[in-house]
């Protein structure tokens, strides 16, 4: 980046180029999730000024999804319409309520309504050619995801909160530039701009978990406690990511070692040699299977901690049954395991 627009650079401006610097984007096409808020109206204007400035063959979209859920929804899908038109990109939307009837109210509308949008960007990325799809989660976001995690019981990899980036399909990756941003600094990005902003007033609704976090907990964590409580959430986090990404690569050098080849045309089927697990410790090996299953695409949600050691536990066995023969145990999503002296099979549906 030249020292002149260095100099140039707001606050805001000088920490995304740092996070994500463009000279790693500007000659792709990059689709920007724009809800409407402060955060994601902010990191839409970042981004285009380095485009403008950086220029390049790739593309900037914003993408919005409509969700339908509150009054106020089409003048949120109106106003992201609007300020594409202002910053001279180009413009997606999608509306659906079909993440109305998924939940009668809370976390289970919300929880549809995020699996709906990222579908829609990852179709809008495909679609465009776009490589990547920026979001504009914050450091105060990730704070509270850490601290959600904790308080439902979560595994190592769930202390990192939100991770800065993870693929949504074989060609699209989803990244988040501002997770070292606190969302006061985007405020005042916007106000220094003079750049308005749409308020979602179902943020401040105490039916949601994540909304008490926020306005509840973590305000009397701060004050009662005088811990920096959000500073050392966000060490946590990590220390984690870090731990996690170790584990991780190690895992993935178990599984090659354990992989079979599939007999012709058999599809939906993964045999494991078991020999290599042996001695190798168990959380590994569960990792191990979170792993395989990504690889294979096949369903995560209901596989629970239980779920990850019932398949380790099955894998070191050293005598799959007492008469030797074929050991089968059932998993979510029709998932089915079979254990034969010294090979593992998985055949999803």
């Amino acid at each position: 980046m030249s020292g002149r627009m260095t100099a140039e650079l707001l606050p805001l401006e000088r920490a995304l180029a740092t996070n994500w610097p463009p000279e790693l984007w500007c000659d792709v096409s990059v689709v920007a999730a724009v809800s409407g808020g402060a955060d994601s109206v902010a990191l839409a204007c970042a981004l285009v000024k380095f485009k403008r400035e950086f220029g390049g063959p790739g593309r900037l979209c914003v993408a919005h999804f409509n969700h339908r859920l509150r009054a106020e929804a089409d003048g949120d899908a109106e106003f992201v319409r609007r300020l594409a038109g202002q910053l001279g990109v180009a413009y997606e939307c999608c509306e659906s309520d079909a993440a109305a009837p998924a939940a009668s109210r809370g976390d289970g509308i919300e929880a549809a309504a995020r699996q709906e949008r990222y579908a829609f960007l990852r179709q809008a990325a495909e679609r465009l050619g776009a490589r990547y799809v920026a979001t504009a989660h914050t450091a105060d976001d990730r704070v509270e995801s850490i601290l959600f995690n904790i308080l439902r019981g979560t595994g190592l990899a769930g202390l990192d909160g939100i991770p800065r980036a993870r693929p949504l399909s074989a060609a699209v990756t989803v990244i988040r530039p501002l997770l070292e941003v606190r969302r006061s600094e985007l405020l005042s990005y916007l106000d220094a701009r003079g750049q308005g902003y749409r308020v979602d007033l179902t943020n401040r609704s105490l039916d949601f978990t994540r909304n008490r976090l926020r306005h509840e907990l973590l305000p009397a964590l701060r004050e009662q406690y005088r811990f920096d409580i959000d500073h050392s959430l966000l060490r946590l986090g990590n220390i984690a990511a870090d731990a996690q990404r170790l584990i991780e690569r190690l895992a993935e050098e178990l599984l090659d070692r354990c992989l079979l080849p599939n007999e012709a045309g058999s599809t939906g089927v993964v045999r494991l040699d078991t020999r290599p697990l042996h001695h190798q410790d168990r959380h590994l090996i569960r990792e191990m299977f979170v792993i395989l299953w990504r690889r294979q695409g096949w369903p995560l949600q209901a596989m629970g901690f239980h779920k990850w050691d019932a398949l380790a536990v099955l894998s070191l066995a050293t005598e799959p049954s007492p008469t030797g023969g074929i050991v089968k145990a059932a998993f979510p999503a029709g998932m089915i395991a079979e254990r034969c002296k010294s090979e593992l099979i998985l055949r999803s549906p």
